[in-house]
């Protein structure tokens, strides 16, 4: 099974990791410093928050403003809508904010929200009932 390391600037990585260390995810501290924070979802998807001139090193042209617009949509499945609505509330008390406030998305086995980290990074959590 192939991993996944979605790679996202970051101003400020110790505030990101205590953001995302708010939500209650862990980090892989072989893979973080001064400069990146690991952050792991599970054991084949991990999110690398590298400071903005760290992550200059790794590109050719500009870093892009999520203030000014969405790059990426970064979903993250939930085992329960409870837990959907969880994630959420602790991501807002932590400093985010809602996705360009809208209200959760209700379909007959979705059930989705969505919010901006400090940095402006988007992230929706979901849960697909599949039953």
């Amino acid at each position: 099974m192939r991993q996944i390391y979605v790679n996202l600037p970051v101003k400020d990585v110790q505030r990101s990791r205590q953001f995302f260390g708010a939500l209650g995810f862990k980090f892989d501290e072989q893979f973080s410093n001064e400069n990146a924070a690991c952050v792991v979802f599970n054991d084949n998807a991990f999110a690398m928050l590298l400071g903005e001139p760290f992550f200059r090193r790794f590109i050719d042209d500009e870093v892009a403003d999520p203030g000014q617009g969405t790059e990426v949509i970064n979903a993250l499945s939930a085992t329960s809508r409870e837990e959907v609505d969880q994630l959420m509330d602790s991501a807002l008390k932590a400093g985010a904010t809602e996705h360009t406030p809208r209200e959760p998305v209700e379909m007959e086995q979705m059930h989705v929200r969505s919010f901006k980290d400090p940095d402006g990074h988007v992230w929706e959590i979901l849960h697909m009932d599949m039953g």
